[in-house]
């Protein structure tokens, strides 16, 4: 099957894109890390400092990730279309033979020659049945188990399995880091002592007192082992595997952000950092309790919310609100899905989250993610795989998150 000129020039732009990603990237390597202050990287991004340069290499990543997806989609089409033609003629339909006596160009079915045969008309004259299978020759039933089995072609449509998105992690800064920790100065003590005195009075005295914090960098791993012949035989199959296997580590780091236990070797997640706020909800009503939430951010944490999270239940509870009129507060139903904000802070649907546990979080300004190089995909072979014809494709990625002020972010219990 020859490819459409489109899809061509489509995989060309792709590759095209691709060399120029790779060739900044090279452009900007330091060791084991990245310098992205270089003046060529600079003018290839057509950034003018490295916190920008970031900004344009997360754009054009994202813009090959949507390239990517097309092309696949494209390639898909071009093999649906293929199958559709090879089906179309395979229904074509297929003359029987034709009767020596039957004019020039003319074509009769065998029901048209059984129904003219003389043998048909005199027992239609007689009202007597003839024999049909003796009187044509007919032994065995022609059927497809039988006779000639239908072709069926996969149609080339994927349906991928349900599984928990990428809920949070966006909502988080994230910087490269070139080491194995991301080390940063917090003050733990800030005593303001300004005051008015008389003259000849000794002055007011403030302290200030610095302690050095460590997050380390964790490392998410996955693998896969595949036979050399799913690889030849399947085009696809190797792209697949690896989007399943990025896509795995970032739902692993998602997970991480909210819940983990920051026992090593897992990251410290939002819930379980010590010093955050908490809101019970008690007997108020759970937008009261919100609001409460982020008054304390606010003005316990001198922060500004930027999200807030909660479980797909406890979400629908707060959609659910009712007045005592049994007035939905949240609008009529059916006018829309519903607000995906509450006091104007963005909401965040997340199954990772713990039940009747919300958060209220300035995660602009207090969270980070610092990554050490990305998603990284390698093959290679494990114990007697090179004589089995088994290879292994194995993912990991190396990140540290980090609440820098951890009194930006309030839990509301009991939703």
């Amino acid at each position: 099957m020859s490819e459409s000129t489109a899809l061509v020039e489509q995989r060309d732009a792709f590759h095209t894109k691709q060399r120029e990603l790779q060739e900044i990237l090279e452009e900007a390597k330091d060791g084991d890390g990245f310098d992205l202050s270089r003046a060529k990287v600079l003018e290839k991004l057509g950034a003018k400092d490295a916190s920008e340069a970031v900004g344009k290499l997360k754009e054009r990543n994202r813009e090959l990730d949507d390239l990517g997806q097309r092309l696949t989609q494209a390639q898909l089409k071009e093999i649906s279309d293929a199958v559709q033609s090879r089906d179309s003629q395979l229904k074509s339909p297929v003359h029987g033979p034709q009767h020596p006596d039957a004019a020039a160009g003319e074509r009769k079915s065998w029901g048209q020659l059984f129904s003219e045969s003389k043998e048909f008309k005199a027992s239609k004259a007689t009202h007597t049945p003839i024999p049909f299978a003796l009187e044509i020759g007919l032994k065995t039933l022609f059927q497809t188990s039988a006779g000639f089995a239908p072709e069926s072609v996969r149609s080339g449509v994927l349906v991928e399995g349900a599984t928990r998105p990428i809920q949070v992690t966006d909502l988080i800064p994230t910087f490269p880091i070139s080491q194995a920790s991301f080390v940063y100065m917090e003050e733990t003590t800030r005593t303001h002592a300004s005051l008015e005195k008389a003259e000849g009075v000794a002055f007011a005295e403030s302290a200030f007192a610095w302690t050095q914090q460590t997050s380390t960098v964790r490392k998410i791993t996955d693998s896969i082992p595949v036979t050399d012949e799913q690889l030849e035989d399947e085009a696809q199959v190797r792209s697949i595997l690896e989007q399943r296997l990025g896509f795995g580590l970032r739902q692993r780091l998602d997970l991480q952000i909210l819940v983990g236990t920051g026992v090593a070797p897992l990251l410290l997640g939002i819930n379980a950092v010590t010093g955050i706020q908490t809101q019970a909800k008690g007997a108020d009503p759970a937008i009261v309790a919100f609001m409460k939430a982020l008054t304390k951010v606010r003005f316990t944490g001198r922060a500004s919310p930027s999200g807030a999270v909660f479980h797909p239940n406890d979400w629908q509870d707060i959609l659910l609100t009712q007045n005592s009129n049994g007035d939905y507060l949240f609008g009529n139903p059916f006018q829309g899905p519903g607000p995906q904000s509450l006091f104007g802070i963005p909401v965040a649907i997340s199954d990772a989250q713990t039940e009747n546990t919300g958060l209220v979080v300035d995660f602009t300004n207090f969270t980070r993610l610092d990554d050490r190089r990305g998603v990284m995909i390698q093959l290679g072979y494990s114990g007697t795989q090179f004589v089995e014809g088994k290879i292994t494709l194995r993912a990991d990625m190396r990140v540290a998150f980090t609440v820098t002020r951890p009194a930006a972010a309030c839990t509301i219990t009991g939703i």
